[in-house]
Parts: C-alpha cells; sequence; structure tokens
C-alpha cells in the first residue's frame, strides 16, 4: 500500500457509520488510544522522539481542523478567536481561553480548561499535552501563514486545573 497523507475526509461518514451511537465517545477511550500510543512510542524510540511524534500528529490534526471547521476567508483576529473558541467547545475538546495576544510581535499565551488530553489525571513531574502543543501550532500555522512554537507552560498534570500554553511565531 502506498503512503497517502491524512485528510479530513480520511475520518470517513461517522453519521452514516455510527448510526446508532453517533459522533461522540467517551473521554475514557480517546486517553486509551493516545497513551497507549505515547507508551509504545516511548518504549521503541524514547520520551523525546515519542514527544515529538505526538506533536506532529497534533500538528496534523489542528491543520486538518483548521481547514475543515475554522477557516474562513478574511478573518479578523477577534473573529478567529471566536470562532476557534466555538468549534473547541462544540468538538468538546476543552474550553479555550486567550490570556493575552500580541499578534504583531506573534506571541500568544492561552489556555484550555477541561483539556480533553489531561483534565482529572493525577499530578505528575512533566506537563503532558504534546498533542496540544501540536494541534494549537497547526491551527495558528493555517491562520497566520507562519510556523508556531507552542509550548505548555502549565498542565493538570503538574497541578495545575487549566492547561496554558506560549505560543511564539517565526
Amino acid at each position: 500500500m502506498s503512503y497517502k497523507p491524512f485528510e479530513w475526509k480520511d475520518l470517513g461518514d461517522i453519521s452514516t457509520g455510527r448510526t446508532n451511537l453517533g459522533p461522540e465517545m467517551p473521554v475514557a477511550v480517546y486517553r486509551l488510544f493516545e497513551f497507549t500510543t505515547k507508551d509504545v512510542l516511548t518504549r521503541r524510540y524514547g520520551a523525546e522522539t515519542a514527544k515529538e511524534i505526538i506533536r506532529e500528529c497534533g500538528f496534523i490534526a489542528g491543520s486538518e481542523f483548521y481547514k475543515n471547521v475554522i477557516q474562513e476567508d478574511n478573518l479578523t483576529f477577534d473573529n478567529f478567536i471566536s470562532k476557534l473558541q466555538k468549534a473547541i467547545l462544540q468538538y468538546k475538546i476543552g474550553v479555550l481561553r486567550i490570556e493575552s495576544a500580541d499578534i504583531a510581535r506573534k506571541r500568544i499565551t492561552l489556555t484550555v480548561a477541561e483539556d480533553i488530553d489531561c483534565s482529572g489525571l493525577d499530578v505528575a513531574d512533566e506537563a503532558v499535552c504534546n498533542y496540544d502543543e501540536g494541534f494549537i501550532a497547526g491551527i495558528l500555522k493555517c491562520y497566520t501563514g507562519c510556523d508556531w512554537d507552542v509550548l505548555e507552560i502549565d498542565c493538570w498534570a503538574t497541578g495545575d486545573r487549566v492547561c496554558r500554553f506560549k505560543a511564539i511565531g517565526r
């Protein structure tokens, strides 16, 4: 089988395929997939490479999410953020808030409460939302056209009650 890059349409027709169960599933099932995938990647390639791969997966997902859920011509930053907040909530990814944004300097600090990746986890010694870092970077790249470094600076898994991300455009 030849390689074909992921596209949104590869998700299939969920409404036809899940006529009884519908499009939603418990967060625990999502986390089972995410955390077991991260476990296998970590054992095979080491923790840093696993994080890079998970981040890259998030980037692809964020890019496709933007193109298929958010994208609209000539969106002002405020309208973009409003639309993004509604979509993140609608898809039950979390509750997005912008703490600060300096678009001219390409600096954004944002939080995600009730994050699908980590809210409710036991406290550990590191932030765990690498997928979210990539997801946010993919969305911001599609909106702005430039690359972004996104780093989680606070996480439920480190004792905070929201995930906080710093995004810096390059």
